[in-house]
């Protein structure tokens, strides 16, 4: 397990991603995130991002009961990650610890206090990993919108031209005498 957890921590830090330096995510979680997510710059917000992971929260009341619950869609492995980190920020005096205790403050179960948290922490992992991006240059997009999009053409020529079969005739065409069948 050693061995794995330092070839892990060495792969992380090659990859040029600080996710290990949030509290409570390991070189396993974060090999899992940068492995699932591979480029966080397909999500446009983090929004979008907690939507995937399962973290974002969906209504579930039911007349004057107003509450929310988590999705039960979503990245499950993702989301474990995000639940094992807010865990262990909760066993500390961490500032996920101090969001909890705010949220249960404001008169939130213990359940919906968690929530609120793992919510909270993927938004915290989408800026990391979008600043970890920017700072190696990952995702940025070539000319044409793609990552290593070019300006020259891959077909005949930069500036497409009909050849002479593909050109419109000249004029309507004339109509031939059908032969009569027997």
């Amino acid at each position: 397990i050693r061995a794995a957890d330092k070839q892990l921590r060495q792969l992380v830090t090659e990859h040029g991603s600080t996710l290990t330096g949030l509290h409570g995510i390991g070189p396993s979680g974060a090999a899992r995130l940068i492995g699932d997510i591979a480029d966080i710059s397909r999500f446009r917000t983090p929004a979008h991002f907690a939507s995937w992971n399962g973290t974002a929260p969906l209504k579930a009341s039911s007349g004057d009961q107003r509450r929310h619950r988590l999705s039960r869609a979503g990245n499950r492995r993702i989301n474990r990650v995000l639940h094992i980190m807010a865990i262990v920020q909760l066993r500390r005096d961490t500032p996920g610890r101090a969001y909890y205790r705010r949220r249960l403050a404001e008169g939130k179960t213990t359940m919906e206090a968690l929530r609120a948290l793992k919510r909270h922490l993927s938004d915290v992992v989408y800026k990391r990993m979008l600043h970890d991006a920017k700072a190696s240059g990952a995702g940025e997009t070539g000319p044409g919108g793609h990552t290593g999009a070019t300006l020259q053409s891959s077909a005949d020529g930069p500036i497409p031209t009909a050849a002479s079969s593909d050109k419109s005739q000249p004029g309507p065409a004339t109509k031939k005498p059908k032969t009569k069948s027997p």
